[in-house]
Parts: structure tokens; sequence; C-alpha cells
């Protein structure tokens, strides 16, 4: 139990005593210390319910509170119950910590299944800049729902079917370079396609386009072997990607996975009066069942409302985005029983999930479907990040540059770390800087990509938090022997102290409240505080100068806060180098 759950429930226990039947009440963490370290305004809340004075129904509640060894209770303002903790509690927190493998994070999703999709590239295509907003949130919100004890099975579903791969097919056919695909498959790949797409104005072509993709959703030997070609270089590719950032999938279930459910998923949409056809078209249109306001397939225009339906079955026998992700709902949520299914893609996509849940309750596909969309990445002109042709910047480019950027910066620092050992840092900070400049963002917040300030050694940054570790694990690298943290008594006497613990116990709160609205910006922003914490508390209490009991109980603390920094970054997908 965290110390937030412990005095919700010693404050669930005096509300009870002084109604006189059960009740509960939250309390959050003080926005100011200087008012305490914990608040609650359950007086508040229930004053006018019980018509008695804010601050008298406090002075009850506390009364009634059984607060010994924990905290003091006192009034603020209107009625806020403020608790400040004992020092002598937080030392003991902070001993259980030390002894504790999971830092006194609650497993809060044991027995749960959430399905993640993230990173979703179009197979024959360069992964560019715009993929690490969902590879990198995805893989963190992966990683912190697993700590936290949930089944967590992580899908690529990449785009290998649809429209793009007609264009392709057609491409191959007619201006495949042969040398060129041996050379660089995907660089020849992008050729023919936007060669293709040059020519798309023109019927005859965008046609022939439409009745490949035709023939290879039916199955065409011919055009399945040119596809699976494609899929075979794509994958290779995109591994290289994903293995330098160290993000792994549980499958690579892309849309083809599903093309053999969908003529039964549009047939059982039609038998169910779900869909309707439509100018020859199968689509799903509003049930009439929600306000207009809130309806996917309902679209406000001049002349008033009108049907925005969602179209699961071309006229010529095609078959959509919508039809594929209903068939990979159902196969979620019957063959992996997946109690949660969350999509990490852009704001673009709101309309298109909207609909689809929608339409996958109204199926019978029940579970907790969450959009977790997110916002751009933008150049120094505070638009679209694009090269100076115009074109999306490539994702491999960005990680070389990040990698190179940092090589040079470490170098500078310490020009003693040479060969492989400075080849692995610079990669481990490169790459952490990258993540960690998106994952300190708010999802939604378009935000300025700037190799500068994500590269910094100082400031809000992963070289900053990575150097924070470094420096604490230097301390006991100057010891003469092992230190064993767990038989360390810990005393608290200096409030630089006290706050390094009041951070450290609160690693166990936080971390359950990112998968409330899928934030790691807020782990980012907890790491973060936790770093400038002990560098105050570095500079403000000895270590290894300390005479005994308080050199080891300020070992034992360093201790804690490396391991929960580098669990912290960890979750965030970010390595720690032992040095810098």
């Amino acid at each position: 139990m965290t110390l937030l759950q412990e005095l919700e429930s010693r404050l669930a226990a005096a509300l009870t005593a002084t109604l006189g039947e059960p009740a509960t009440a939250s309390v959050t963490t003080a926005a100011d210390l200087r008012f305490g370290d914990y608040q609650s305004n359950a007086a508040m809340v229930l004053a006018k319910q019980q018509k008695k004075n804010p601050r008298a129904l406090a002075q009850e509640i506390i009364d009634h509170l059984e607060l010994t060894d924990l905290a003091t209770a006192d009034i603020a303002g209107p009625g806020f119950i403020n608790f400040r903790i004992l020092p002598t509690a937080y030392a003991a927190r902070a001993a259980a910590l030390i002894r504790d493998e999971r830092l006194g994070v609650p497993a809060t999703g044991a027995g749960k299944t959430v399905v993640v999709d993230f990173s979703a590239p179009n197979v024959a295509k360069p992964m560019h800049v715009g993929h690490i907003r969902s590879t990198i949130i995805g893989d963190s919100l992966a990683r912190i729902a697993r700590f936290l004890g949930f089944n967590v099975i992580a899908d690529n579903h990449i785009g290998d079917w649809g429209t793009q791969f007609g264009m392709i097919i057609y491409g191959w056919n007619h201006f495949l370079d042969e040398a060129a695909l041996t050379a660089d498959p995907i660089a020849e790949l992008v050729r023919i396609y936007r060669k293709v797409n040059a020519l798309k104005e023109d019927e005859g072509i965008l046609d022939a386009c439409k009745a490949e993709l035709v023939k290879l959703q039916a199955g065409d030997p011919a055009n399945l072997a040119i596809w699976q070609k494609c899929i075979d270089v794509s994958k290779a590719g995109l591994q290289k990607i994903y293995d330098r950032l160290d993000v792994k999938f549980d499958y690579w279930h892309g849309e083809s996975f599903y093309n053999d459910r969908l003529a039964g998923t549009v047939e059982e949409f039609l038998e169910k009066g779900i869909a309707r056809e439509s100018n020859g078209a199968i689509c799903v249109f509003s049930d009439g069942e929600k306000p207009k306001e809130a309806d996917p397939f309902l679209v406000h225009k001049e002349d008033g409302w009108t049907d925005n339906p969602a179209i699961i079955r071309k006229a010529d026998g095609g078959y959509l985005y919508a039809t594929s992700d209903l068939a990979t709902i159902q196969y979620r949520i019957d063959e992996w029983k997946a109690d949660h299914v969350w999509y990490v893609v852009g704001v673009p996509q709101q309309l298109h999930f909207r609909q689809l849940f929608d339409a996958a309750a109204r199926w019978g596909k029940t579970g907790d479907f969450q959009h977790i969309s997110f916002g751009s990445i933008l150049g120094d002109d505070r638009k679209l990040m694009r090269t100076r042709s115009g074109e999306n910047v490539g994702l491999v480019e960005v990680l070389a540059e990040a990698v190179e950027r940092a090589a040079k910066a470490i170098a500078e620092k310490n020009p003693d770390l040479q060969g492989e050992e400075a080849a692995q840092i610079a990669e481990t900070v490169g790459i952490g800087a990258v993540k960690f400049a998106e994952l300190s963002q708010g999802r939604l917040t378009d935000y300025v990509f700037s190799w500068d300030r994500m590269l910094a050694l100082q400031g809000d940054t992963a070289p900053y938090l990575q150097y924070s570790h470094v420096r604490i694990r230097s301390i006991f690298r100057k010891l003469d022997g092992p230190f064993d943290a767990t038989t360390a008594e810990i005393h608290l006497n200096e409030d630089a102290e006290i706050h390094l613990v009041r951070l450290l116990v609160r690693f166990g709160e936080i971390l359950p409240t990112i998968l409330d609205d899928f934030r790691p910006n807020l782990l980012a922003n907890y790491v973060l505080e936790l770093a400038r914490a002990f560098h105050s508390f570095f500079e403000a209490c000895p270590v290894l100068k300390a005479d005994e009991p308080i050199r080891s109980s300020r070992l034992a603390l360093c201790d804690l806060t490396s391991r929960t920094l580098k669990t912290g970054l960890g979750l965030l997908g970010i390595e720690v180098p032992e040095r810098m």
C-alpha cells in the first residue's frame, strides 16, 4: 500500500466514524509543500450535504483520524485537510522500498490483458520522423502496463495491404529496375510507387492499379508473390530500426493477416442490419441511438445534419481500413481475450476510430477501446518537419544524427572514453535523447524538434538524467568494497534527505496514474524532479565523508535513487550507461 493509499484508508475510517455511515474520500499530493505533503477536500465536499461549516467538519474528521506514527493533520483555507508525513514514517517507507524489487509500485493491472497497437508503418515505405511518436509512446505505454502487472500484447499492425499495393504492383510490372531493387529495395519500391502516384490522374492507370489490388485481395498468385517480396525486404529494414530503438513486438499481424475474415465480417454486418448497400458499396450508417452531436456517422453541414457513413466494402468489391480494423477487433477480443485495446495513432484518425469503436459495440465486441492520439513534430519554422526538398525526414537519418551528435558531445566532455565503449555510450545517449524529447511532451502537443535542446547535459533532457545516474554510481566505485543497502538503517535529519525520500515514495503513486489518460510525460516529469532532488541532496548532505550510521543511510538513499531512476527511465525505453 502506498502512502497515499494508507492516508485514504485512514481518512475513510475517520469519515465513517464522523458521519456514522461508510464513506470514502480521495487524497492528493499537495501542490505546495508549505502546506504539507498530501491534502484532501473531503470536508468541503461533504459540508453542504451535512449542513455544517467546512472547517468545523474538517476538525471533526481530524478528531477521528488515527495518524499515529504516520503523519500530522491540520486545517487550511476554507476546509482543506493537510497531511505532513513524519520523518520517521518516511524513513520506514524508504527502508521498505530498498527491500522491494517493485519499488512500491502496485500491480494494478493483474489479471487484465491489454493489446497495444503502435508504430504500424506502411511496408514498402521508409519510416520517417512522424513515426517517432506512435513508436516511442506505444513502447513506453506497453512497458509501463507490463510493469503494472497487465498481460501486454504488443502488436505492430503494419500496413501490408490496401491501395498502395495496387500501385506498387502496377509499378513493379511496368517500371521496376531489378538492379536498383537488389542494391536498395526500399528506395526502389518508393521510386516506383512515386512514379505511379504521379501518373494516377490518368484514369486508365488508376483503374489498372485498383484492378491489381482486387486481384491481390482475391489471392492472385503473381500479385501475391510480388507482395510477399515487398513484405520480406520491408520487415528486414524495419527490424533494424526497432532493434536500434530497443522496441519489441509480440506480433506483426498486419492488415493482410485478417484478409480471410473480411468477407465474413461484411456479411455479418449485413445480416445483423448494422450495414446496408448504398450506390453499390456496403456502408455503416447511424443507428440513431446517439445525440447528433456525438454520432460519428453524422456530419453537420450548411443545410443541416447529413449521413457520414463508414464504407466497409467498395462498389468494386475492395475492402478498406475500416473492414480490416473491424476484423482485427474481432480477433483481439475473441482470440486474445483482450480487456483493453489501445491504438496509438495520430489525431487525424480520430473520426475513423470513433466510427470503428461505435460499429464494434453494435457488433457486440465489448471492451475498453482507446484511441491514444498525438500531435505533430515540427521543424524550426513550426511547420511539419521536412527535408529541404519537402520530403518527410527519414527516421534512420534522425537516429544516426542523434548518435553522431551525442558522440561529439561525449568526446568533448570525457576524451578518455575511446573505441567501442565510447560508441556504445553515444548510442545510448543519442537514442535516449530522441526518446525523452518525445516522451517529456504532452502527447497531444505539437513540439519543435531541437537537436541542441535534446542533447544538452543540463535542463530537461535524457543526457541530464543519464548523467545523474552515472554520478550516483560513481559514488559506489569509490568504496573499498560492495555495499548492501538492505542492511542500512535510514535516518532522515536534513530537509534535503526528507525531500529526496518524499519523491522516492511517490514513484508507486505516480506510475499507475500514467494510464489514466496515457501520459508518459508524467513519468518523464517525475524522473526529472527526482534527479533534481538528488542533486540538491548531494550538495547539502555529505555522503562518503559522513559518520556512521548517517553514511550508510545516505549511501542507501543513493542506491535507492539510482534504482528508481534506472527503472523509471527504463519504462520510458531509455537505457542508462555506467559512465559518460
